[in-house]
């Protein structure tokens, strides 16, 4: 059975030239010239790739990965443009597309590109160059809201590029380190460390030699000269996390260095220069904090020169789906596990779910599932018996998408009886990719060795 490739390009020129190529290497090419028609040929499951030029009329190249990744999160992604640019190599990189390449790049060479990718082999691509030299995971940052689209734009965009102090607030698990380590990854001091320390870990009679040094013999216990958080970030940055935590005497010291970049180390008297960003986050509200005399008010506003906020998880609930369909692909893959996925009545009670742990308690509670899940799919019960209130009051009413489900796996189910568990037959016969088919026979647990040698 040929492999079948889709070519969604709204350009015959552009298309045509790698249509031919595909042919010469022994696949069937198909060429649409808009998203829609494409996702639909997808959906309908009559392809083994797809390569997409960026920008489609009716249903442009991003939202058009992120509908087949709903669907069909492992089927193969390539995009072939004429509008490149770094910012989107890295935003496809995210999404979990397979390459991302320029249309004046070699077609023969990437034809064979496209062939390994419909046939599963694994090789090495454009972007997956990118993600290396950069040693920078841009999955984390799955999302369909549009303020965090927005504040993560603004953040990789004008706010690392700056050399001004940023305050990151939002509630506990909301990817605050993540946002700072993002930061600095994309900052020109991105080649020298970022130094990171919890503030509320620390101890209060610690903390100071923490982020200054000492001196040796400054205090019981100090037998040598210890380097703080400070010097060793220096010409980098210093991500002070729960900055709310910090004592008044510590926070003058701070303000200190903010105002002078000196440092002192405790014992000492010599003035240390520094040249470090200082990138602070904090789940508290600091202008209660200044209010109430706990906090410095000259600090907050040296601080603050630029304020993110991240929202809570359940202000953004069209991110839950996104992010517990990566978690699972994560941690089955950590656990060698086959492909897995959550089923409708699970997704509805993730969906419902307050999440005050936010994206952090998501991941836990995905992960948790994925290691007790006695089949390849997550059901409403494998999560916490906190979820189960979630179940639907009546399990007779299904939607349009559950009845299509029921309908699509007794279809298969009995097409693979009459053809006597044969996948290749029974693809034909249905005309849909042999690929797609096997996904979905993994989807439905259908037991095919079962069907092998047995009558209809």
């Amino acid at each position: 059975m040929k492999l079948h490739i889709l070519i969604a390009d709204d350009n015959p020129a552009d298309a045509s030239g790698l249509e031919a190529e595909l042919i010469q290497a022994g696949a069937q090419a198909t060429v649409v010239a808009d998203g829609e028609k494409a996702l639909e040929m997808i959906l309908d499951g009559l392809v083994d790739a797809i390569v997409l030029e960026s920008v489609l009329p009716s249903l442009g190249g991003k939202e058009l990965v992120q509908r087949i990744f709903a669907e069909y999160p492992s089927f193969p992604v390539l995009v072939r443009t004429r509008y490149s640019s770094l910012e989107d190599a890295f935003e496809y990189a995210r999404m979990g597309v397979l390459s991302y390449s320029v249309k004046d790049d070699d077609v023969t060479g990437f034809a064979r590109k496209v062939m390994d990718a419909a046939s599963g082999i694994a090789y090495e691509d454009q972007t997956d160059k990118i993600t290396e030299q950069t040693n920078h995971s841009f999955s984390d940052f799955i999302t369909r809201n549009a303020e965090m689209e927005s504040l993560f734009r603004t953040a990789i965009e004008r706010v690392a590029k700056a050399t001004s102090t940023v305050l990151i607030t939002g509630e506990s698990g909301t990817g605050k380190e993540l946002l700072a380590r993002a930061i600095h990854h994309y900052s020109p001091r991105s080649q020298n460390p970022l130094v990171a320390v919890n503030c509320a870990a620390l101890p209060e009679n610690l903390i100071e030699s923490e982020l200054f040094g000492h001196e040796k013999g400054s205090f019981t216990g100090a037998g040598a000269r210890r380097i703080g958080r400070f010097e060793l970030a220096n010409h980098g940055a210093f991500f002070l996390d729960e900055v709310g935590d910090l004592s008044l005497v510590v926070q003058t010291k701070l303000l200190r260095v903010l105002q002078e970049r000196t440092i002192e180390r405790v014992g000492g008297n010599e003035s240390i220069k520094v040249d470090v960003r200082v990138i602070a986050a904090t789940h508290r509200n600091l202008k209660q904090l200044v209010n109430d005399g706990v906090f410095r008010e000259d600090l907050f506003y040296r601080l603050s020169v630029i304020h993110l906020h991240l929202p809570p998880l359940r202000e953004r609930p069209e991110d839950i789906a996104g992010l517990a369909q990566y978690f699972v692909q994560r941690y089955r893959q950590e656990m060698g596990r086959e492909e897995m996925m959550i089923t409708p009545r699970a997704m509805n009670a993730l969906r419902q779910y307050s999440w005050q742990g936010n994206i952090r308690e998501l991941e836990n509670v995905i992960e948790r599932a994925v290691v007790l899940a006695p089949h390849n799919r997550i059901d409403l019960e494998d999560l916490p018996s906190e979820f189960h209130r979630f179940k639907p009051q009546s399990e007779d009413s299904l939607s349009l998408r559950d009845a299509k489900a029921h309908f699509e796996h007794d279809f298969i189910l009995q097409a693979l009886q009459q053809n006597q568990g044969n996948v290749s037959v029974t693809a034909d016969q249905l005309r849909i990719a042999r690929k797609n088919l096997q996904e979905k026979i993994k989807r439905y647990e259908i037991d095919v060795e079962s069907l092998r040698g047995a009558k209809s």
